[in-house]
């Protein structure tokens, strides 16, 4: 994985495994990576564990997420649900006129596998709202599993990318095929419903099969 056009992208609740395993892909792709913690501590351990992942050079730092958010010109969410809300809130001013990926679902334990919406009608619907028109919100990665991301192997998995305008959801495809995946245009903000509630569906897959990492892929399509 390689990219001719890298970019400076912030991971803000990056601490996590799921933030952890799209700053392991995008880092080795050759893009310039910034986790983003409630306290600048708490990123700086989790770039030393992605940079023990990658085992080269690299370029990665940790900040405080309000200092990610400005610095970056992508920013990207993957905090639990709960949280999501209050970190839209505290980030706003920092993130207008950038490229915002929500890799949020509203999953409400203990049903994790019913489909749960907000009032809004999606946590991508709800970061718009929040956010406001000048911030470009964009829904992806919600079915991609951390164990995926973080084996390095190439993943048997498709991305539905959905939200912003079509030149937006163009920049997002083509950061994840930088992480080794394929990217489909799943249309306009209002269809994020469906990509974030298959998330539920597939815990309940995994649930029934006994397994970690069941995905999504389209059939039917070109490939390269």
């Amino acid at each position: 994985m390689s990219t001719d056009n890298p970019r400076t992208i912030a991971i803000l609740g990056g601490t996590g495994k799921e933030g952890k395993g799209l700053a392991f892909r995008w880092a080795l792709a050759g893009h310039k990576i910034i986790i983003g913690s409630r306290t600048s501590e708490k990123a700086l351990a989790a770039v030393e564990d992605v940079k023990t992942l990658i085992g080269k050079p690299v370029t990665i730092s940790g900040k405080d997420n309000n200092s990610a958010a400005k610095e970056a010109e992508i920013v990207v969410l993957t905090v639990p649900y709960s949280f999501h809300k209050e970190m839209l809130e505290s980030i706003k001013n920092d993130v207008q006129g950038k490229l915002f990926i929500d890799v949020t679902v509203p999953l409400i334990p203990p049903k994790v596998t019913r489909v749960q919406m907000p009032p809004e009608g999606s946590a991508c619907l709800q970061a718009q709202l929040i956010l406001g028109e000048n911030v470009r919100v964009v829904a992806a990665f919600q079915n991609i599993s951390y164990e995926n991301l973080l084996s390095g192997k190439k993943i048997d998995c498709d991305v539905l990318v959905a939200g912003g305008d079509k030149d937006s959801r163009g920049q997002v495809i083509s950061l994840v095929r930088d992480a080794g995946l394929m990217g489909i245009d799943a249309g306009p903000i209002e269809n994020t419903v469906v990509v974030e509630g298959l998330t539920s569906i597939l815990i309940g897959i995994n649930k029934q099969f006994g397994v970690e990492a069941s995905g999504i892929r389209i059939t039917g399509i070109p490939r390269e």
